[in-house]
């Protein structure tokens, strides 16, 4: 089983960006717990992080037919992007919507997620923990 994890923009930041909001917890030590969590479950966990939509995009759509399973964090793009919501469609992987901070305690924008339309799950308010469960979920959700 192939999972693939997409990062949004200033994901890469973690630790250094508002750690009140998104934790102390650096990018490196997320890569770390994905990895973890992979080869904890005997799966294969891919992740890429992008600042750029379009780039997320072509990651998604390159994804069809090799990937089981995308958790994702699309961080602003959230709450702004269609095309983003379009490749997750275009490609029927099932997909699970993670986000650090709960989205449901913060600003109005917030509260608005395309993607969330297409995911089987949306896990919010963990921290990076929300990634583990996201995978955990995935990989029962595709075995039965």
């Amino acid at each position: 089983m192939k999972i693939l994890v997409i990062n949004g923009p200033n994901i890469n930041m973690l630790g250094i960006r508002e750690p009140g909001i998104y934790g102390t917890q650096d990018y490196m030590s997320l890569r770390k717990l994905l990895e973890d969590t992979g080869n904890e479950l005997g799966i294969t966990v891919e992740e890429f992080q992008s600042n750029h939509e379009g780039d997320i995009v072509d990651k998604i759509q390159h994804a069809y037919r090799r990937f089981d399973g995308i958790v994702i964090n699309p961080a602003a793009y959230t709450h702004t992007s269609v095309a983003i919501l379009d490749a997750l469609k275009a490609v029927g992987i099932p997909t699970v919507e993670v986000h650090i901070s709960d989205v449901s305690a913060r600003e109005d924008f917030r509260q608005i997620s395309y993607v969330r339309e297409y995911c089987v799950k949306t896990i919010s308010g963990l921290g990076t923990e929300g990634y583990r469960q996201a995978i955990i979920f995935l990989k029962d959700y595709i075995v039965r």
